[in-house]
């Protein structure tokens, strides 16, 4: 079977990425991270992708006039990759139409909470968000990116229990763990042709 080509777009740490490349060295996942590519200098997934010997790039958003410029540029090193799945993991941009239509159901995304609950945030805001409402169980969500945040098809969902003292960093922890299972489990049905998408719907063929 053909190694899957993925690119990782991210602007944090990309802790997710690890349960990723442990996959694909375990021979879990028959893909290749061909390329990563971060809007912020200081990401920790730059460090992370050195350290795996994925190819990465910064790219400054300032240094364009626009969105749709700089995801222009962006879209054309991708599709010279050969790209054929993006994980946006900790990234923290809203991608242009333009881009969300070229990469239609190409684009995957990974949310801290069970959506549509809790949408709209990022990061530990979403975990305190979560944790301030008192609700008993939260968990993550990887759907296909549109243009309206957090509201493209959704792709599976793993739900986490909180703790009684559990805390925003506790609580990241535990949910990042499932978004690796998550991710793991989608590229593999992603990479064998076994994810449909009908209208607002996802199909997973087991």
């Amino acid at each position: 079977m053909k190694t899957l080509s993925i690119a990782v777009l991210a602007s944090t740490r990309a802790t997710d990425l690890l349960g990723i490349m442990e996959a694909i060295k375990k021979k879990e996942l028959n893909a290749r991270v061909k390329i990563l590519i971060s809007d912020r200098k200081d990401a920790g997934a730059l460090d992370k992708a050195k350290a795996y010997g994925i190819p990465f790039l910064y790219l400054n958003p300032k240094d364009f006039p626009s969105k749709e410029a700089f995801d222009e540029k962006i879209a054309g090193l991708l599709e010279k990759e050969g790209i054929e799945l993006i994980l946006l993991i900790g990234y923290m941009r809203f991608l242009s139409k333009e881009f969300v239509q070229k990469f239609k159901n190409k684009i995957m995304n990974i949310h801290p909470s069970l959506l549509p609950a809790f949408g709209g945030g990022m990061d530990k805001n979403v975990h305190e968000a979560v944790l301030a409402s008192g609700v008993k169980v939260t968990g993550c969500t990887l759907h296909f990116a549109t243009e309206d945040i957090d509201s493209g098809p959704i792709i599976m969902q793993k739900t986490v229990e909180i703790a009684e003292n559990e805390s925003i960093d506790s609580l990241k922890e535990k949910v990042q763990e499932a978004e690796q299972q998550v991710l793991v489990k989608a590229i593999k049905l992603f990479s064998e042709g076994k994810i449909k998408v009908e209208g607002k719907k996802v199909k997973v063929l087991e």
